[in-house]
């Protein structure tokens, strides 16, 4: 026969269905905290890194323009980018009109000519002018905030435009990098954004590899706050 429950089982059973109880309740309002208080969170922490990001990316595109200003093209890889910077100058220079005169076949007399006179002023090496006294330059290949080290992907080539061949290059990381520990679910949104206040897309880059272009994909906000 079965025994009927005594009074302390019965309080017993009371106390563990009270504690489940409430378990489940902090269960779900963590839930429903998470749920609103998730995405928050997430664009903060998406802000921060994305700033890293950028600001790294725009080093990169500084030192790939002088190298193209000085060299004549873009740099293939970070080694021989990071050797320009520390080794190589501009040559400073000053533009002043000038006139003289020459002697004109067809009028028979001396006619004035107006020419463009460029004056070498000096030399200034490239670290000096970039990056002043900072060595930040010996790690921008590096993704900020990357679990396992990881770099920006980097590459040059040429394309032709309108007859003309140019140089270009497009240095980059995914998203799911600098995003590494985010919740997946909030990521995969983050990948499909296609808004002019965001980055677009699942990578934050700069350059291109199909268009004579050295600007970024973020949003000008980016730019106001590094300002």
């Amino acid at each position: 026969m079965c025994q009927p429950l005594n009074k302390n089982n019965t309080i017993i059973m009371k106390t563990v269905i009270k504690i489940v109880l409430w378990l489940i309740a902090i269960f779900f309002g963590y839930m429903i905290y998470q749920s609103v208080n998730g995405p928050i969170e997430f664009k903060k922490i998406k802000e921060e890194r994305y700033q890293a990001v950028i600001n790294s990316l725009k080093d990169i595109r500084n030192s790939q323009e002088a190298h193209k200003t000085v060299k004549g093209s873009f740099a293939s890889d970070f080694n021989s980018l990071i050797k320009f910077i520390e080794n190589d100058q501009f040559i400073l220079t000053q533009q002043r009109d000038s006139s003289y005169l020459e002697y004109d076949k067809d009028f028979g007399i001396d006619m004035q000519r107006e020419v463009k006179i460029i004056d070498t002023l000096g030399f200034v090496s490239v670290k000096d002018s970039l990056f002043k006294k900072s060595n930040r330059y010996e790690k921008m290949m590096n993704v900020p905030f990357a679990p396992k080290g990881e770099k920006f992907q980097m590459k040059s080539s040429v394309v032709e435009k309108n007859g003309f061949r140019a140089s270009v290059f497009k240095a980059w990381v995914k998203k799911s990098v600098v995003l590494h520990d985010q919740p997946k679910a909030l990521l995969d949104r983050e990948n499909l954004l296609n808004s002019v206040e965001e980055v677009n897309g699942d990578e934050i880059s700069v350059g291109s590899l199909d268009e004579v272009s050295t600007s970024g994909n973020w949003p000008q906000i980016y730019d106001r706050k590094n300002k």
